[in-house]
């Protein structure tokens, strides 16, 4: 996601700002887990010239130890000349890690310490602590992507865009992203201030938000007027397709003339739950092409069975619909199943791998691939464009708006430019 963190800004869990977004957007399919770690036995975390304690893996190997005696040779002048001794050699190894990996300049590839790897990767359960937002790690300060809904970041005035300057009154520029998610996320109950730069404000905005407990499901539906369904899908992680198709069979139940898939502030998850999500609304077909960086590719196609595949179909998209989402947007608009409507989505088009190493020493994430649609488009940078671009102004969030979702619902109805003639095209175009 940038490293799209769906951290709760959470007490226990950062995962972005939060819900079991598992941060990084897209992953491919689950947490792939290996016995022993991909970087067991390497130079900078083995042995090497220094008067510090050295692990006992072993040494640089000997076709890289050239490459390294620079390396070996500033943790020397480290541990010696430092103002500040003793040195932490933990923190300077997992500091060569992530540096290592920034070389390759890939924001969406890098390490996370043991500590950070917990955060990230316990948000599955939908429950956290904090004020409740997705954040973009990427920057010199935390952006908001999107306030969660009912946190207490919303519910305080908090808005997509909103760039963190400081927390509790401390400036927090150029701080690690992880860092300052530690700063801002705490117990339920307790306050922390905020201040904050938003565009179109000549000054910084003061915010006391209190942290809460947030208990958020990864799929929401309701009923609309007109016999619209509406289902809002939050996150695409382990538990979203079973709400999913939950939250459908009560929709179709009441034979619904259409459906919105809202997938607005959504940052992504497991690249098969988007498999999964799109198969409840495309019958047959590709719906998801991964590239590799040697020119392979691996299709996925829609699986049987799904309960949405025939009943009209509008999604609604914004900036903070990434990744996942983006798969979903992409391949609905690919085979002219549904309207898109909203504004450009995030544009994050890649596929990452999440490893641990061995013995709880953190996990690695590697750009592993490229993903694109069904029509071979990829929106890396670029992002999904909607069919119908609708804006959702700040006059409208203070009033109590929602234009986009008014726009769906019209849509749907068969209003002026409906989907009553969209959709035939839509299957006329597939049936060619």
């Amino acid at each position: 996601m940038s490293r799209f963190v769906r951290m709760a800004l959470l007490g226990g869990l950062a995962i972005a700002f939060a819900v079991g977004v598992f941060a990084a957007g897209f992953m491919a399919g689950h947490v792939t887990a290996f016995g022993a770690g991909p970087l067991a036995g390497v130079s900078f975390l083995d042995g090497g010239p220094s008067t510090a304690t050295q692990p006992n893996q072993g040494g640089t190997p000997a076709d890289l130890a050239q490459k390294f005696a620079p390396f070996w040779e500033a943790w020397a002048l480290v541990h010696e000349d430092f103002v500040d001794q003793p040195v932490d050699d933990q923190a300077l190894a997992y500091g060569a890690i992530k540096g290592m990996l920034q070389a390759l300049g890939d924001k969406h590839t890098g390490y996370s310490t043991p500590a950070e790897s917990a955060i990230l990767l316990s948000d599955s359960s939908g429950e956290l602590e904090g004020i409740g937002a997705e954040v973009d790690t990427s920057g010199d300060f935390l952006k908001v992507i999107s306030p969660l809904p009912g946190s207490p970041a919303l519910k305080a005035g908090i808005l997509a865009g909103d760039i963190i300057i400081e927390v509790d009154n401390e400036d927090v520029a150029g701080q690690d992203g992880f860092t300052v998610i530690s700063k801002v996320r705490g117990k339920a109950g307790t306050t922390v201030h905020l201040t904050i730069v938003r565009e179109g404000e000549a000054e910084p905005l003061e915010f006391d938000i209190v942290r809460a407990r947030i208990t958020i499901p990864s799929v929401e539906g309701k009923m609309l007027d007109g016999q619209i369904g509406y289902v809002k899908i939050n996150s695409f992680g382990e538990k979203t397709t079973a709400e999913l198709k939950t939250q459908l069979q009560a929709l179709m139940s009441q034979n619904v003339k259409g459906l919105v898939l809202d997938l607005r502030g959504n940052p992504g998850g497991f690249r098969d739950t988007a498999v999964e999500v799109l198969s409840q609304f495309i019958d047959n077909g590709t719906v998801l092409i991964q590239r590799y960086g040697d020119g392979r590719e691996e299709t996925f196609t829609a699986q049987p069975g799904g309960l949405a595949t025939q009943v009209p179909l509008v999604v609604l998209i914004d900036i903070g619909s990434a990744s996942a989402s983006e798969i979903v947007a992409g391949t609905i608009q690919d085979y002219h199943r549904g309207t898109i409507i909203g504004e450009q989505s995030y544009g994050k088009g890649t596929v990452q791998t999440w490893q641990p190493l061995a013995n709880d020493q953190g996990t690695v994430r590697i750009t592993i691939a490229r993903w694109l649609t069904p029509n071979g488009r990829s929106i890396h940078n670029v992002g999904i464009t909607p069919d119908t671009v609708v804006k959702l102004t700040k006059a409208d969030r203070d009033a109590g708006r929602d234009p986009q979702l008014d726009a769906a619902v019209q849509t749907l109805s068969g209003g002026p430019g409906g989907l009553a003639i969209q959709w035939l095209i839509g299957l006329a175009v597939r049936a060619e």
